[in-house]
């Protein structure tokens, strides 16, 4: 399969803003032909609702979408549309039948119908271009429904997935229809599991995504039918669990891999959810020391004043430095050296375990008072639900922000761990999207309150206590409130949980100064190397949509000399994608491999600083096996190409990338085996 997007000149208050869609090639929504409205014995009409909606043979309705017409079958929530090109089927049948439909109602906007046998009810109309289908329970009981059913159009030849930064991936590819890859069957948690609540299908030169707004509660499947991948969207209603409320959009798009990103940018720009990196910057004027730098955590040595003015020796003139909150944090001294140095520094911290401090293993997991066990979220047993690696339990963000406004417990945590003078903050696990519905009758919620509760300390930490402030893998949901994070841009397999338990090959968490798992060089097994770093795969969806809103890493478990067989595809990638690479440093790596680090930060900076503000405009790939990619940030302020095969592609040597800046009279290379050695 050989993707290849038209090109996007895009205005960069245009980008800014997403309020439309500057990827797509299909026509305008406007210039669409709406379709002429005829009377039907069993379809009502609202009084003086104009005819957006068509409702024939009793049970279509049709809707205009920008680049042609919709049409949802209420028999069997079967989606098509037809367009120049003719028509393609955006959904098979719900896979779990909704019963038989009462009668179509046409709306100002749309039409709606119910039914009544399972207890739902249904919107379908036109917004911005795109068919909403919204569908509400209305009934006392839980129950799921499977749907949209997609991949099922003949046309079909690749599905877009924002698993980290995101991949697109030949329906038909043989070893993603395997049980080697571990997609096939598996059940992806659309708020944990996926970065974005969306994905795609490419269908020749044309395309289709699909954005899930209501993604607490919706899971995605996929399964392999005859040899070619379907993707299932599976929503569990329930009353308890506040998601009685399932939408999902389609749209058509002009079949760019990165389509489905370029639609959710502009559906985010639209509702008001699209933060801006400037923005942050004017906020916070420290943010702009990311611009640039590459992340590390730091141990031993690399910890003090003087490991800090080492590594600035070397050339290495922005850095981000993280520490753990453990018994020998950095001190004021290394901190001020730090930011002399140019560098942001922060402490990592959890607002999401606790311990009892008699026995307690890590201090982030110690509360004074009564926190635990009393903010230990409960499960429908009663009991507490186990924290991470079943130790001590999660603490509840309900209880934290009943609490707040007399105990101060999150407050004081965080001038406690930035009495040291830090600027910057990492906040574990608090955007990764793992929420938790919360049966304690102290402190009930549901996971969209558990959303809400951690947006809004977050927005503290970034708005009222001016931190530059970072999570682990980011759902796109907490863009407006984070500058950075760390884990986004890694499209995990679940092999690699597997490998990182074999502490004799992965390493573990000893010794103290320098724990294995981070500065042990470790190999992948050679299936899950394939599906997280085959290139031919990698496709960058979160930058697409995010790119000029936050900075985004792999995770940090995975630092730069982790993977050692890696290290040059991971480098590219970074280039291309116009993102930093991440580290773990300590007295002696910074002695033995520090240069390296020099070397790449040396050459990435100037390309951050001038294009880490703005979008990612353009992805495409350049031959026939998608070893040769190439970006473009903002109206060609930045162009990346990369080659990640073995042969020169048009001068450019294997293992190479070129970028140029607008006003570069020659492309500035990188082969990043030449700086490894």
């Amino acid at each position: 399969m050989h993707f290849i997007t038209s090109r996007r000149t895009v205005r960069a208050a245009a980008v800014a803003l997403a309020a439309t869609l500057p990827c797509v090639t299909l026509a305008d929504a406007a210039q669409a032909a709406a379709p002429q409205a005829a009377p039907h014995a069993k379809a009502q009409t609202a009084p003086g609702a104009p005819q957006s909606a068509r409702v024939h043979g009793g049970h279509l309705v049709d809707l205009p979408i920008r680049g042609g017409t919709a049409t949802v079958d209420t028999t069997t929530l079967r989606v098509t549309a037809r367009t120049g090109k003719g028509e393609v089927e955006l959904s098979a049948p719900a896979a779990t039948a909704p019963g038989k439909p009462g009668k179509v109602v046409v709306t100002a906007d749309g039409a709606r119908w119910t039914y009544p046998g399972s207890g739902l009810a249904v919107t379908a109309r036109s917004d911005q271009g795109r068919l909403v289908v919204s569908i509400k329970s209305t009934g006392a009981a839980d129950r799921t429904l499977s749907w949209p059913v997609t991949g099922t159009d003949r046309a079909v030849s690749a599905v877009q997935l924002p698993r980290g930064e995101g991949l697109s991936i030949p329906v038909g590819d043989a070893f993603w229809n395997s049980d080697r890859a571990q997609l096939v069957n598996s059940e992806l948690d659309m708020p944990s599991a996926l970065t974005m609540p969306l994905w795609g299908h490419t269908l020749g030169g044309r395309g289709v995504s699909y954005l899930v707004p209501t993604d607490i509660g919706t899971s995605l499947r996929s399964t392999s039918e005859h040899g070619r991948l379907r993707t299932t969207a599976t929503h569990r209603f329930s009353r308890d669990e506040g998601t009685t409320d399932y939408t999902v959009t389609f749209a058509l798009t002009d079949g760019s891999p990165v389509a489905p990103a370029v639609d959710y940018r502009a559906w985010l720009g639209q509702h008001g959810q699209l933060g801006s990196l400037r923005a942050k910057i004017d906020a916070v004027p420290a943010t702009k020391k990311l611009l640039g730098a590459f992340h590390a955590y730091t141990w031993g040595d690399a910890r003090t004043a003087e490991g800090v003015k080492k590594l600035r020796a070397l050339g290495v003139d922005r850095m981000w430095l993280g520490y753990d909150a453990d018994d020998t944090p950095m001190d004021a001294a290394a901190v001020a050296a730090a930011k002399k140095a140019g560098y942001l520094v922060g402490p990592y911290d959890s607002f999401a375990n606790g311990q009892d401090p008699k026995s307690s293993d890590a201090p982030t997991s110690v509360w004074p008072d009564q926190v635990y066990p009393d903010f230990c979220v409960q499960g429908a047993d009663g009991k507490p639900v186990p924290g991470f690696h079943d130790r001590g339990c999660y603490l509840s963000s309900e209880a934290f922000e009943k609490a707040e406004p007399t105990r101060h417990y999150l407050a004081d945590r965080t001038k406690k761990m930035t009495a040291n003078g830090a600027d910057s903050y990492f906040l574990d696990v608090d955007a990764a999207g793992e929420l938790f519905r919360d049966h304690s009758d102290a402190h009930p919620m549901d996971q969209a309150r558990d959303r809400a509760n951690r947006l809004a300390r977050m927005e503290r930490l970034s708005g009222k206590d001016r931190l530059v402030l970072g999570s682990e893998s980011a759902g796109a949901w907490s863009n407006r409130v984070l500058a950075f994070d760390h884990g986004s841009g890694t499209p995990v397999a679940d092999g690699l949980w597997k490998a990182q338990k074999d502490k004799e090959k992965w390493g573990g968490y000893t010794p103290a100064k320098a724990p294995g798992i981070f500065f042990k060089p470790a190999e992948l097994p050679a299936d899950v190397a394939k599906a997280m770093y085959d290139p031919a795969y990698r496709v960058p969806l979160y930058e697409t949509a995010l790119h000029d809103s936050l900075v985004n890493t792999e995770r940090w478990e995975l630092s730069y000399d982790k993977l050692p067989q890696q290290k040059t595809t991971r480098a590219l990638l970074a280039m291309l994608y116009n993102t930093p690479l991440n580290f773990v440093l300590d007295g002696k790596s910074i002695q033995e491999r520090g240069s390296e680090l020099a070397a790449l930060q040396k050459y990435f900076k100037p390309l951050h600083e001038a294009a880490g503000t703005q979008a990612m405009t353009d992805f495409r790939t350049l031959n026939a096996d998608r070893t040769v990619q190439r970006t473009v940030f903002g109206d060609g302020t930045l162009t990346v190409t990369a080659n990640f095969g073995t042969k020169a592609y048009d001068g450019l040597p294997g293992g190479c990338v070129d970028a140029k800046l607008r006003d570069d009279r020659k492309p500035r290379r990188l082969c990043p085996a030449d700086v490894n050695r």
